[in-house]
């Protein structure tokens, strides 16, 4: 991405969202968010996308062996849950008392 626009998303750090496409498709299991990264257009969500990487033995890690952990996935994979209808939800942004607030479209409610 050029670096003229700063991407804005709707989805930031701690915020509970869904897998919408992909292995991971699951539309009623709220996960946590770990990571965003705007710059790549991903996040980082908490048991999703797990990747196994295989480490040699070093001064840190002895043993060495293979390891398992979260990748990022696209942030157009992810919708952000709503806990107030127990599902999945768009966000519309609106400003009160001149700060932008998120609000979930499914239940009207400002999302903290």
């Amino acid at each position: 991405m050029s670096n003229r626009f700063k991407p804005k998303f709707n989805i930031k750090k701690g915020d509970k969202v869904v897998i919408i496409s992909g292995d991971d498709k699951d539309l009623k299991k709220s996960r946590k968010v770990l990571e965003v990264y705007p710059e790549e257009s991903r996040v980082l969500v908490e048991g999703v996308n797990i990747v196994t990487k295989h480490s040699k033995p070093s001064a840190q890690n002895t043993k060495g062996g293979i390891l398992k952990k979260e990748s990022p996935v696209h942030i157009s994979n992810v919708l952000l849950w709503d806990a107030r209808s127990g599902g999945p939800t768009k966000v519309k942004l609106t400003r009160e008392n001149g700060k932008l607030v998120r609000i979930a479209k499914k239940s009207e409610e400002v999302i903290k």
